[in-house]
């Protein structure tokens, strides 16, 4: 068992969505699951040893349902086309994202359209701190593996209580505070793939510090 058949499942799972075909092959579904929560666990232990701040999550804990949230999306077909997980998971929002899945693969981390009130918290952070938001989204290495901020259609203006001159205007700009990293499949198949997400980890570890503390500091 490992990721050459977890991909398979995946692709087989999407060419029959059903309920039906699901609960034929159940059993199948829980080892596959069951191996992903075990390499959770490992990348798990691997995340502890490298971060003495990390937030222990084991895979059980971390691994995301397999369902699609039909009353928010009833177009959506009953089951993802991933595995999916959160580690260093102190909330749901800002934990490490893992996806392994057919349309994409990726490792990500932030907070994706927080709700009001920490979306105020981050933004006040960047008011009295932006330099050191900015200092690690400019870090050479930062942008080589992840680029720029998300985009999520940010605002045209300054939010309320904001001045358009602020010398961070446009991170203030932003509704969603997330960075990722698209993998191949190839990467995920590769033997070093754990080291690989330790590696991306710890690149993304000081955004996602600066974020938690934003959001958790009053």
């Amino acid at each position: 068992m490992g990721f050459p058949d977890l991909f398979d499942f995946l692709g087989r799972l999407q060419k029959n969505n059903t309920k039906e075909w699901m609960d034929a092959h159940r059993k199948e579904y829980h080892a596959h699951r069951s191996f992903f929560v075990s390499w959770l666990d490992q990348l798990n232990t691997k995340l502890t040893t490298v971060d003495p701040a990390y937030f222990d999550t084991p895979g059980k804990k971390g691994i995301n349902r397999i369902n699609n949230n039909l009353m928010f999306a009833p177009n959506k077909p009953i089951y993802k086309d991933h595995f999916a997980a959160g580690l260093d998971q102190l909330t749901k929002q800002g934990d490490f994202y893992i996806e392994v899945g057919l349309k994409q693969c990726l490792l990500a981390g932030g907070f994706w359209r927080p709700e009001k009130t920490l979306l105020r918290s981050i933004r006040d952070a960047i008011d009295y701190n932006g330099e050191e938001l900015a200092g690690i989204l400019e870090k050479p290495s930062f942008k080589k593996m992840f680029g720029t901020l998300y985009y999520d259609d940010p605002l045209k203006t300054a939010p309320k209580g904001f001045s358009k001159e602020h010398p961070y205007i446009e991170l203030l700009r932003h509704k969603t505070f997330g960075v990722e990293i698209a993998l191949s499949r190839k990467q995920v198949l590769d033997p070093n793939y754990q080291e690989y997400c330790t590696e991306v980890y710890l690149e993304m570890l000081p955004f996602r510090r600066y974020l938690r503390e934003a959001v958790t500091v009053q």
